[in-house]
This record gives structure tokens, C-alpha cells and sequence, in this order.
């Protein structure tokens, strides 16, 4: 009798135990998992959206706010770097915060997520010292602007024609076509000598003639050719005078402006205007000699 009441309540209570298994289990997937998806889905969904659309709506904004500055910089700015440099900023920029805000509004903190970003842009910004003093140089070089694309320099010991200005660099095209990357911290860091900065410039020559030969009729020669190349200015006028005298020759100094773009060909020009002329006019250009005498 004993042994059947044992097994009966050990039916029963296997039973119950069972039954209360399953009403936890069904409870579980019909009931709490269902209210904490609905939740989840009434509390997150509305969000999620507004963040998309948000994001959506936001990055066609920033595009259509670029395309506009685009098409204003390229009137206002002279220089087509500058409106570029400053559009691909401005751009970064925006959308940076746009994605700061759409994480904010998933609920994320944006605090923390802002620390995260300057943790990340300190350690980056160590890592990379010498890129970003390229690139605070690139910046006073675009705001300054001591030199423009197109222009002729000479800086960081090298010199040519400026091709592009970039964010950390300067390219440079040689007048034998060479081109030369220079980083923007070597170029801020010297002296830079523009030759395009004006419209005029000084172009010198230093022509010698022998110690028996007219010094006047040589100034009159050279004043002459001067006046008839219409690419030397007339104010100021062209400066001719006697410089000093040398081991070998009497040495004429001749000073004329030009426009900027005329420099070398007024220059090289009158090279060889004053050599053919000379010889015509019979005027001895000298050149170094050493007379040694022998006494018996």
C-alpha cells in the first residue's frame, strides 16, 4: 500500500512539474518575449526611422548646400584651390555632425561618442604630427596666399611654376618640366621669392667693352636698342651707366623694366642685339686676359 501511494505522488508531482515547465515556456514565447518585442519595436521603431529618414534627408542637404558653394566659389575666389580646400572642409564638417546627430537620436550618448571620436583623433593626430603640420601650413599658405597657381617661385631650394596647392603638399613644374612635391611645412618655413607677384620687373645686364673703345658711343648703342623693343617700358626709364672698372674691361650697367611675362625674352633678347651690334660697330667686348712681360 505504502509502495503505491509513493508512486502515485511521485506521478503527481512529476505531473505538475510538467504542467508548470510548460505554462513557463509558453509564457515565455507567447507572453513576455512578445510584450518585450512590442516594446522594443514601439519604443525603437519610431526612432529608427526618424534617424534614417533624418540621415537621408540631411546628406541630400549637404549636397545641394556643396553644390551651391561650389558654384559661388568659382566666381568669388580667384583661386580655384582656396574654394576647393574650403568646400571639401565645410562638407566634412556638416556631415560629421549630421552623423553625430542621428547617433543621438538612436539614443546613443553622444557625449561619450563625442570623447570616443576626440580620443581617436588624439591618438591619430600623435601618430601623424608631421602630416598635420603639412597640413596647418597648407592652411595659412591657402588664407595668406603668398603665392597662386601659375606663379613663378623659388623656395625650399627649388624654383618653378606653381601646378597645384594641396592640403599637404606643393607641386611645382620646373621650367625643364620636372615636377616637384614640396610639403607645405618646408615651403611656410622659409624664405619663398615670387616672381609673379607684381606685373613688372627689373631686368639687369652688365655689358663690358675694352679700355681703348668709346664708353658713349656704347651707351648710345645700347640706349638705341632699348628704345626699339616695344616691350621695355618707358617709365621708368631705361638706366645705362658705368659700373666700375674691371681687370679686363670697362663694365656697363644697364637697368630696364619689363612686364613680367616679357622678362626672359627682353633679356635674352638684348644679349644677342648687343653682341651682333657691337661687332658691327666695331666696340671690343673683352674678355679675361693676363699679360705677362719678360725682362731679360
Amino acid at each position: 500500500m505504502e509502495d503505491t501511494l509513493s508512486i502515485i505522488k511521485d506521478t503527481v508531482l512529476q505531473k505538475i512539474t510538467e504542467i508548470n515547465h510548460e505554462t513557463i515556456v509558453t509564457d515565455i514565447k507567447e507572453g513576455v518575449f512578445l510584450t518585450k518585442l512590442k516594446e522594443l519595436m514601439w519604443v525603437y521603431c519610431p526612432k529608427l526611422i526618424a534617424a534614417i529618414l533624418v540621415f537621408i534627408v540631411g546628406w541630400f542637404l549637404i549636397s545641394w548646400l556643396m553644390k551651391i558653394f561650389k558654384r559661388r566659389s568659382d566666381k568669388s575666389f580667384k583661386d580655384p584651390t582656396l574654394g576647393k580646400f574650403l568646400g571639401n572642409l565645410i562638407g566634412i564638417s556638416l556631415k560629421v555632425i549630421l552623423i553625430i546627430t542621428v547617433v543621438g537620436m538612436l539614443g546613443v550618448q553622444v557625449t561619450s561618442f563625442v570623447a570616443l571620436l576626440g580620443t581617436a583623433g588624439l591618438a591619430v593626430g600623435l601618430a601623424l604630427q608631421g602630416s598635420l603640420q603639412n597640413f596647418a601650413a597648407g592652411v595659412m599658405i591657402l588664407i595668406f596666399r603668398p603665392y597662386r597657381v601659375g606663379d613663378y617661385i623659388e623656395a625650399a631650394g627649388q624654383a618653378g611654376t606653381i601646378k597645384e596647392i594641396q592640403i599637404f603638399n606643393t607641386i611645382i613644374t620646373t621650367v625643364d618640366n620636372k615636377v616637384i612635391i614640396i610639403p607645405n611645412s618646408a615651403m611656410s618655413a622659409g624664405a619663398i621669392k615670387n616672381y609673379s607677384k607684381e606685373e613688372t620687373r627689373r631686368v639687369d645686364w652688365t655689358f663690358g667693352i675694352g679700355y681703348g673703345d668709346s664708353y658713349d658711343q656704347a651707351k648710345a648703342v645700347i640706349q638705341k636698342l632699348a628704345d626699339a623693343d616695344e616691350r621695355i617700358l618707358k617709365d621708368p626709364i631705361v638706366f645705362i651707366a658705368l659700373d666700375s672698372l674691371g681687370d679686363s674691361s670697362v663694365n656697363i650697367v644697364v637697368r630696364a623694366w619689363v612686364k613680367a611675362e616679357n622678362y626672359w625674352g627682353v633679356y635674352f633678347d638684348m644679349n644677342e642685339k648687343v653682341y651682333k651690334t657691337f661687332a658691327e660697330e666695331h666696340i671690343n667686348i673683352p674678355f679675361p686676359q693676363m699679360d705677362v712681360h719678360l725682362h731679360q
